[in-house]
């Protein structure tokens, strides 16, 4: 089948190298913003743990004395109107799980919609924000950007190395040299910046503000419960904390109903806090979510905060 796929392949990584090249040239009009804008991607498809990047990004930007405002695509959303404004109250159906997960997360706002300079535009309109954090936004040229960092799966790397649909990738590896800082989650070598996802604790999902440390959970077996690009990652992670999982992945961003949970309804499940924000209208006593935190090596924190002092100092661009 991927033999197959090659013609289409080959289509994809030109036309996807000729637009990016039309921005470039000034052929496609590119929209620079008044503030600085650090973009976070990547370069394949699936679950590479930008989210919990840009929540760390956000929390290490506010330590550096500025005000961050977030955008996203809002993917899974069904808002009829965009740009859209996320609340903490906002539905995950309107807006999409990552957007509502990235305003609880950081309390900066954030908004919504598919054209990342227009929501980018609006964000700056409503708040004073000195900083735009895009998330998910590499290959959205049309929002003029000032630093890129690029996060790699240090699982599942490149993939076959082929661009969609044989293979993985958005964009050829070459395009990697191009970005600012490039962050590996997982296992790297010596000389990549790493980045891993930690977690000590579950929340109980039905709001009653319970928490309990993850070894609390080691005794029995727990019914783990993923929606997102890389489901095993999760899985490993609890496992790794010592507990006994049965496993259930979903698709990512898959639109959670009482359905899935029904024959869970009197067993411990643990979720990822992605996927709590559209289960939590229907949890039960036994449903608990699992918040994880990026975890990025010091030379990577050191790159970041020399690459934004020109922010700083009033400087948009290097």
């Amino acid at each position: 089948m991927t033999l197959l796929l090659l013609p289409l392949s080959a289509i994809f990584c030109l036309v996807s190298a000729v637009r990016r090249l039309l921005f470039r040239i000034g052929l496609l009009r590119v929209v620079d913003l008044d503030v600085p804008v650090i973009v976070v991607g990547n370069i394949s498809v699936g679950g590479t743990g930008k989210t919990p990047l840009v929540i760390w990004l956000a929390e290490k930007m506010q330590q550096l004395g500025f005000k961050p405002g977030i955008v996203t695509r809002g993917y899974g959303g069904n808002s009829r109107q965009w740009p859209r404004e996320v609340d903490p109250d906002t539905q995950a159906s309107e807006v999409g799980d990552e957007a509502l997960l990235l305003r609880r997360r950081t309390g900066c706002p954030v908004y919504a919609g598919p054209d990342r300079s227009t929501v980018a535009q609006c964000l700056l309109a409503d708040h004073p924000c000195d900083l735009i954090i895009s998330d998910d936004g590499m290959q959205h040229y049309a929002l003029g950007r000032d630093l890129e960092i690029a996060v790699i799966d240090g699982a599942r790397r490149f993939g076959n190395g082929l661009c969609l649909p044989a293979g993985p990738l958005r964009e050829r590896r070459g395009r990697l040299a191009e970005t600012d800082l490039v962050l590996i989650n997982g296992a790297g070598n010596g000389d990549q910046h790493r980045m891993r996802l930690s977690a000590a604790e579950a929340v109980a999902l039905d709001g009653r503000g319970e928490s309990r440390a993850l070894d609390a959970f080691i005794s029995g077996p727990v019914h783990a419960v993923a929606g997102i690009g890389h489901p095993e990652r999760f899985f490993n992670m609890l496992e790794e904390a010592g507990l006994t999982l049965h496993r259930h992945p979903f698709p990512d961003h898959h639109a959670f109903s009482t359905d899935d949970l029904q024959a869970f309804e009197d067993q411990t499940v643990l979720m990822t806090e992605k996927d709590a924000v559209k289960c939590e209208l229907f949890a039960h006593p036994g449903h608990w979510y699992v918040p994880t935190t990026a975890e990025v090596d010091p030379g990577f924190e050191n790159a970041l905060v020399a690459l934004t002092k020109r922010f700083r100092d009033g400087q948009k661009t290097a």
